[in-house]
């Protein structure tokens, strides 16, 4: 027995058998289920189902009520396959509970249990049955009297030898759980005699009873009475999930009795149940948790009504939640296996080992559905099954444990041959062993044995562990496992690389465009590794093998320079150069600007304009990575060849101001305008042009000429040639005069359309005058000043009249339209 415990051990380590089959213990993939044989059967024989995949191949037993078969009655038992088939079965020896035990060198498992019964139905008794005499409308039971049988029936009645299909008459109702007829009130026409047919779909046959003769008797006709409930539904019903559940009731009565349903608790009756006043049955199809409660059903008539009541319980066989698992562990290793099911009521839990029971021991705690096995031995492998069980029902949940007794093995696992590692790094040397119970490991470096520090580290799964490495670290390392069934070793080689630096680093940069730079990735490394380079711009490889325009690798087997030539503004980001070996990889960053010339300006407005000047307006563009700092105003006429640089106010525009005057333009002229930035790289694009615009006319630029002078009547008469304008000019509107007595006085102002006027004024003091020209385009020219001297040699009456007009006036210019010629044109003959 030792021998084949120690070779059961060792089936783990073999992958596999003859015909590349797995060893393992056995599967069923088909149990028996329960069997209702019919007595009636043609068929001569039943056959339990079960089959059970394992290797090596299982072989079957079976037990009947708990006990073994013998299978040596060839003439009654014999196996096809794993099932078992029953010769000509008898039901006082046959009928009971069988299962089937699957068994090979693993161990042995048990099937669900199936029943098997036999469905029957036998002959009523051939006696006489007396009659029933009642009176016209009296109710009455007729009894069936079901003669033994077994399986499910259903019933019908025979009148006069016609067959009644009483279900759908609400006077008559045949009961399906008794097979009893019931007449709510019988009427002469119900006199007859009545058969009872009782069929079983199980056996396959039907049979009918003596006949049963129903007459009136003579002594009157029965009054109205109250409902009396002669079919009730059991007080309590059980009832398994998902299946379908009737529930009976019928009254007798005069008048016939009408019956309802529903449920006591309050609850609406579901919309899946069906019933029927005329029947007197409640029919509830796929029964839930949700249908259990209590029902009522109520017979009534015009006498009273009468109450029948019963509790509806579901309950459900055991499912599993959680089932056990195949344990494949080592001697001495701890096992926790522990299974899970639910079902109404609540199921209990029961262990089997190789198809026995399994019982709480020293060595062996059991509790509900736990198993627990803190220190495992040989004897403990074997096939185990978790029982979950309640009145309706049991499961089976199978699992195997493997109990491995085994020397230390490195066929699966060997040690890595080959480790590579750089300068400054850290190796993990991994020892995994099969082996059972677990080896205990130690390491060494050639012929010395490894002591634990600060850089050698012992793991505990048994690697090793090497911080901080350097060149000294190299060599042949060997782990050594050992248990109480053996020792091996195993060694890999450590190789030691230097580390890779990158020595010059590409370094954060500023460019113009146009111009061409080299970004250095330049590096040390193990000369016996090959280095690869490979740059990165914003993200995205650079393709170098491709050609791309612009970038190009140049430098030596340590150096991966990068240049850029004729660097663009779209070449600005982050550019990242990676060095890779076989052991490390490195990388280092840089990022570039590059410069130009600014962006051309956007949106440039004509904000206002006159015939000389025009208010612009303007958005920056883009800058380029240099502010601006000077924007210039170009334009451009039809006249013009080509854009022009223009004056504006101010002179110098600087980066930070977005407005401007352009000034000195002609007058009554067409003008686009377009502005340009400058910054410390160069000049950029100009903008787009401005829309077309024409400067207002320009003011009159001949002042009024030939202008004639003349005092009379104590009034100055002017007069003057009207002024003629040139092409670009706006139109003389009329004329403004400026009159004052002296340089440091205020001037005062008549304008008028035409080109004469004549002026009332004081002549106490020498006067200045001039004429200027007033048109759309402003004021224009003034005529020279011209000096009218004070009145001296004027009459006595002149100078009267100048009193009173001092008198009467107060200063400036006098509008008074009682002097004659007052402002108004002089007369020719005054001149």
């Amino acid at each position: 027995m030792v021998l084949l415990w120690k070779l059961i051990s060792l089936l783990p380590f073999m992958s596999c058998s003859t015909g590349g089959e797995t060893l393992h213990g056995p599967i069923f993939i088909q149990e028996p289920y329960d069997i209702t044989y019919s007595m009636g059967s043609a068929n001569p024989e039943i056959l339990l189902n079960c089959t059970a995949k394992g290797y090596p191949l299982p072989y079957y037993r079976w037990k009947q009520n708990g006990t073994d078969i013998d299978l040596t009655m060839s003439y009654h038992y014999r196996l096809v396959g794993g099932s078992l088939a029953i010769n000509n079965p008898h039901k006082n020896q046959d009928i009971g509970t069988y299962q089937c035990l699957a068994t090979n060198s693993f161990g042995t498992i048990l099937s669900r249990k199936a029943k098997l019964q036999f469905a029957y139905l036998e002959n009523f008794e051939t006696r006489l049955r007396s009659p029933v005499s009642v009176r016209e409308g009296q109710g009455v039971v007729l009894l069936c009297g079901t003669p033994p049988h077994h399986g499910g029936l259903s019933y019908t009645w025979i009148f006069n030898n016609n067959t009644l299909y009483l279900q759908e008459d609400s006077r008559r109702f045949v009961s399906q759980a008794t097979g009893n007829l019931y007449l709510a009130k019988v009427e002469p026409w119900d006199v007859g005699n009545y058969t009872c047919a009782v069929s079983s779909a199980a056996a396959q046959r039907r049979v009918w009873g003596p006949p049963t003769a129903l007459t009136l008797r003579g002594d009157g006709v029965m009054g109205e009475y109250e409902p009396k409930i002669e079919v009730r539904f059991p007080e309590t019903t059980y009832a398994a999930k998902g299946s379908s559940v009737r529930l009976e009731c019928f009254a007798l009565g005069n008048p016939v009795p009408s019956i309802s349903w529903k449920r006591s608790d309050g609850n609406s009756l579901a919309k899946k149940i069906q019933h029927s006043r005329a029947r007197g049955v409640l029919e509830i199809p796929n029964v839930q948790q949700e249908d259990e409660g209590s029902y009522e059903c109520i017979a009534g008539n015009t006498r009273g009504i009468n109450i029948a009541r019963g509790q509806l319980f579901v309950y459900a066989p055991p499912e599993w939640d959680k089932k056990i698992q195949n344990a494949f562990l080592s001697l001495y290793d701890s096992l926790f296996w522990e299974c899970k099911a639910r079902g109404k009521p609540s199921p209990s839990y029961s262990w089997l080992k190789n198809g026995q029971p399994l019982v709480s021991e020293e060595r062996i705690q059991i509790e509900n559905g736990t198993l627990l096995i803190p220190m495992l031995n040989l004897s403990d492998s074997g096939l185990y099954q978790c029982v979950a069980e309640n009145k309706y029902d049991a499961i089976y949940a199978n699992a195997e444990l493997r109990v491995i007794a085994a020397a230390p093995d490195f066929s699966r696992n060997p040690v890595k041959k080959l480790s590579l590692v750089q300068v400054g790094g850290e190796v993990t040397i991994g020892c995994k062993p099969s082996a059972s119970p677990r080896a205990a490991v130690s390491w060494r470096k050639g012929s010395e044995v490894l002591r634990q520090n600060k850089r050698v580290v012992f793991l505990e799964d048994g690697s090793l562990r090497i911080y901080n490495i350097s060149k000294a670290d190299a060599g042949i390392y060997t782990c050594v496992a050992t248990n109480q069934f053996g020792a091996a070793r195993n060694s890999g080689n450590l190789i030691v690389k230097e580390r890779t630096v990158i020595t010059i680093p590409p370094s954060d940069t500023d460019a113009t465009v146009g111009e061409s730079i080299v970004l250095p990735c330049q590096v040390s490394h193990d000369p016996s590794l090959d280095v690869l380079f490979s740059w990165s711009f914003n993200g995205q490889r650079i393709d170098l093998s491709r050609g791309i325009h612009h970038f190009e690798r140049i430098g030596r087997e340590s150096a991966g320079d990068l240049m850029i030539r004729n660097i663009q503004l779209h070449h600005s980001g982050k550019y990242v150069c990676m060095v890779q070996t076989s052991l490390d990889s490195q990388s280092a960053t840089a990022d570039i600007i590059v410069r130009g010339p600014p962006g051309p300006p956007e949106d440039v407005k004509v904000e206002h304009v006159s015939s000389t000047t025009a208010g612009l307006s303007w958005k920056p563009g883009v800058d380029n990575n240099s502010p601006v700092q000077i924007y210039s105003v170009q334009t451009r006429t039809p006249f013009s060849v080509g854009w022009q640089a223009v004056a504006t106010a101010p002179e110098v525009i600087n980066g930070r101001t977005h407005k401007a005057t352009v000034v000195d333009l002609s007058p009554w002229v067409e003008y686009e305008f377009r502005v340009v930035a400058s910054n410390g790289v160069g000049v950029g694009e100009p903008s787009r042009p401005s829309a077309l615009l024409k400067t207002k006319a320009a003011a009159p630029s001949q002042p009024p000429a030939n202008i004639a002078w003349k005092l009379t009547n104590s009034k100055i008469c002017l007069n003057w040639e009207h002024v003629k304008t040139m092409e670009n000019e706006s139109e003389v509107l009329g004329y403004k005069i400026l009159y004052r007595q002296n340089r440091h006085s205020k001037a005062h102002i008549l304008e008028t359309n035409n080109t004469s006027a004549e002026l009332l004024v004081p002549f106490e003091e020498d006067y200045l005058i001039e004429i200027r020209t007033v048109s759309d385009g402003g004021d224009g020219s003034s005529s020279e000043e011209i000096r009218i001297p004070k009145i001296s040699s004027l009459s006595s009456g002149a100078v009267k009249l100048s009193q009173r007009i001092n008198h009467a006036l107060t200063s400036g210019i006098l509008l008074l339209s009682s002097f004659p010629c007052w402002f108004k044109q002089c007369s020719a003959v005054d001149f």
